[in-house]
């Protein structure tokens, strides 16, 4: 994570089933859905004016380590989700053996 992102704070606004990161006045997100064991990520999403300052990626980083904390599990359903995990492997012990590529992530290397 670049170090302008370490002490903005993720805020997990539950009206909205979203994570969010508040970067120069913009909010990047990621859509999720929750159980009681485990956080599905359905989509992530960064404003054009944040392309390419790491938001995206400290966003996800900050999500993955507030579900760690929270003692559940991940599904990686966001495509840039899936990836993040795949090009950070420390991130892979979260996923839920009950996502469906499960398998597909756990061989791959990065």
């Amino acid at each position: 994570m670049k170090p302008q992102f370490i002490e903005i704070p993720l805020v997990k606004n539950e009206e909205q089933h979203r994570f969010e990161l508040t970067f120069e006045g913009h909010i990047a997100f990621i859509d999720y859905k929750e159980t009681s064991s485990t956080v599905a990520l359905i989509h992530t999403e960064a404003p054009a004016a944040l392309s390419g300052t790491g938001a995206a990626a400290a966003l996800v980083e900050k999500t993955l380590q507030h579900i760690k904390e929270a003692g559940k599990t991940v599904s990686p359903y966001c495509p840039y989700v899936y990836a993040f995990i795949k090009k950070n492997p420390e991130w892979r012990s979260l996923v839920s053996e009950r996502f469906p590529k499960y398998k597909e992530l756990m061989e791959e290397n990065s």
